[in-house]
């Protein structure tokens, strides 16, 4: 199957203090992947490199066959056109009504008559099921009904890459639901692939056909989600059940308990 996606040996540094250490990654085409671990470990990066927001220190990204680094301003935002994103907390610009957030990348990016942006528009919120919300501001709006919005905004370019950085922080279950199924029924209608970035274990994980789990700026394993049920490896199996102690101890280092208690006893 062909990948619309390519890392290979992907390293990133911020000045001197590294970031992603010899990424491996492809994501085929029409698939959903997800990229899972704890926060600051380099997943958000990824999508910096995929989006030729950053270059690599070292490696290659390439997206569609196309080397990002090597994409000058203008191959860059042709390339940008064909990328939707839906960022943490929805990100909804908070001045237009919900219809307006939806149309703005269609304006910004075509030459398409009201008349036809308008049935765009009605399209893609009907596919989040907030037709009805079309008038409504951000501050208006729930938080699920805002991420909603947010996505319906992020394929209403029909995109063929479709990126989610945390999209069910701070959902209730309900809605984080609504949106995990919503990732997965847009990717497959519109036929387009997408790659989800959280660290949600259990709903992300219904939704997904292929997983990569990162540590430290690594990948640690990789796997269906069953694979990564499945895992004996240590990190990935406390991470996966949520475990309170494993190789990431409860306890942060310190000097013994006891020898603590004794000298609190002797200050006293």
């Amino acid at each position: 199957m062909e990948n619309l996606v390519e890392i290979k040996d992907v390293n990133f540094s911020y000045d001197v203090r590294p970031v992603l250490k010899g990424i491996n990654m492809t994501v085929p085409r029409g698939k959903v992947v997800s990229i899972m671990g704890l926060s600051g470990c380099g997943k958000t990066t990824l999508l910096r490199l995929i989006g030729g927001a950053l270059q690599p220190t070292k490696g290659e990204v390439r997206v569609a066959g196309r080397l990002m680094s090597e994409l000058d301003q203008q191959g860059l935002y042709e390339m940008r056109r064909k990328m939707g994103m839906l960022f943490q907390f929805g990100a909804l610009f908070t001045d237009l009504s919900a219809y307006d957030n939806v149309a703005f990348q269609i304006r910004e990016h075509t030459e398409l008559p009201e008349s036809m942006i308008h049935d765009l528009v009605m399209m893609k919120l009907n596919a989040v099921g907030l037709r009805g919300a079309q008038h409504m501001m951000p501050s208006e709006l729930s938080g699920g009904m805002a991420r909603r919005v947010a996505l319906a905004r992020a394929v209403a370019l029909d995109p063929m890459l479709i990126m989610y950085d945390e999209p069910f922080t701070g959902l209730d279950p309900i809605s984080m639901g609504v949106i995990s199924e919503l990732i997965r029924q847009l990717n497959d209608a519109l036929g387009a692939t997408s790659i989800v970035v959280t660290h949600d274990v259990q709903e992300t994980l219904k939704i997904v056909d292929y997983v990569y789990f990162m540590s430290d700026g690594a990948v640690v394993t990789a796997g269906t989600p069953d694979d990564i049920r499945g895992s004996d490896a240590p990190f990935v199996h406390q991470f996966v059940w949520g475990e309170m102690d494993g190789p990431l101890p409860f306890h942060y280092p310190g000097s013994e308990y006891a020898a603590d208690l004794e000298l609190e006893g002797a200050r006293a």
